[in-house]
């Protein structure tokens, strides 16, 4: 019943911006986290960030990200639409890849194995 799905993904010059978004749909939990993962081409599947929902909404303050994009890249959410989103700022060609959202209960985590949903991705691309 669980569903995720990406959308905002696009071709995008460096330096430039994207935001993503994921609508989620059947999570029932109190407390659960959505994360997001890329993966670049030829590259296995990486962390980029996390936020955690409890006590009815997203807390910001809880969010933490991979070194790679803190400070470039900022983790919202909308507790009325149950959609988070990944705001993309200053983008590289090493941004490239598929962007997934990802839900599992109580903890975040950077481990790929630990997360029980995904959504099918949206595909990033920056140019130089």
């Amino acid at each position: 019943q669980v569903q995720l799905v990406e959308s905002g993904g696009g071709l995008v010059q460096a330096g430039g911006s994207l935001r993503l978004s994921c609508a989620a749909s059947g999570l029932t939990s109190s407390a659960y986290v959505m994360g997001w993962f890329r993966q670049a081409p030829g590259k296995e599947r990486d962390f980029a960030g996390a936020i955690t929902w409890g006590g009815g909404g997203w807390s910001a303050d809880r969010a933490n990200y991979a070194h790679s994009v803190k400070d470039r890249f900022t983790i919202s959410g909308d507790n009325a639409k149950n959609t988070v989103y990944l705001q993309m700022n200053s983008l590289e060609p090493e941004d490239t890849g598929v962007y997934y959202c990802a839900d599992r209960e109580w903890q975040s985590s950077t481990e790929v194995s630990d997360w029980d949903y995904w959504g099918k991705g949206t595909l990033v691309t920056g140019s130089s």
